[in-house]
């Protein structure tokens, strides 16, 4: 079985989609054999007569993995919801033993899968049953994502030390410009995280209007901001 990655938010839309894809893509072209999951997709639009799961198909498209779009997104609900929330006004009942399975399935065809959750890590996939609950029951360490914005450094450190209050390992975080003028805090957002957690900063990503426009420089553009060492750990020889 390959390596995996958990990707997670401080917050809803704060870029999540956006840094899975470009790290999917980084991998890719350095060699590996990246597989991808977003084991629920909320506020899915319909697209010939199905529910269509748009970040799942982002991250199809950026890692070139061959995997159906079924399988890496096994639940797709329409309400932009939390999972559990949407499942239900939708009578959708969410089964945390197929996830597994299917994870376990793509993980084994390649050498790194990207898992990435919805919103942050207290989202409820069941009524008491969270992503932070996923990522430890498929034992992947965690890459957060937060929006590099005013609030960052609390949401990040509320998100780190939950991660290690249920144990699960942090590799480190990213913070992701949402806006095309960055604000005070966001000039000033890194520094002072440094000095605050030992989690080590991956990297700053400029703000993207665009990732529809913007998927075919993304490779370039994460690895010249991507510090992809603690991410390549364990990962097979190139």
């Amino acid at each position: 079985m390959g390596r995996g990655i958990f990707i997670t938010g401080t917050d809803t839309g704060v870029g999540k989609t956006l840094v899975a894809c470009g790290l999917a893509a980084l991998l890719k072209t350095l060699g590996y054999r990246v597989g991808v999951m977003k084991p629920v997709e909320t506020g899915c639009v319909e697209k010939d007569g199905q529910l269509f799961p748009q970040d799942a198909f982002y991250l199809k498209e950026a890692s070139g993995c061959e995997e159906s779009l079924e399988k890496i997104c096994p639940y797709r609900l329409r309400a932009p919801l939390a999972p559990s929330v949407a499942a239900a006004r939708e009578k959708t009942k969410i089964d945390v033993s197929a996830l597994t399975e299917i994870y376990s399935e793509i993980s084994s065809a390649h050498d790194v899968t990207l898992v990435e959750g919805a919103g942050g890590l207290l989202v409820p996939l069941l009524s008491h049953y969270t992503y932070a609950d996923l990522a430890k029951l498929l034992k992947l360490p965690l890459l957060v994502v937060a929006a590099n914005r005013l609030g960052a450094i609390n949401h990040a450190l509320l998100t780190l030390e939950h991660a290690s209050c249920r144990g699960l390992t942090v590799l480190g975080y990213v913070l992701n410009q949402l806006e095309s003028a960055p604000s005070l805090a966001a000039e000033t957002n890194a520094e002072a995280l440094l000095s605050l957690t030992a989690g080590p900063c991956l990297g700053e990503i400029p703000y993207i209007e665009d990732l529809e426009a913007k998927r075919a420089s993304l490779a370039n553009l994460f690895e010249e901001r991507l510090d992809l060492r603690p991410l390549e750990a364990g990962l097979p020889r190139r």
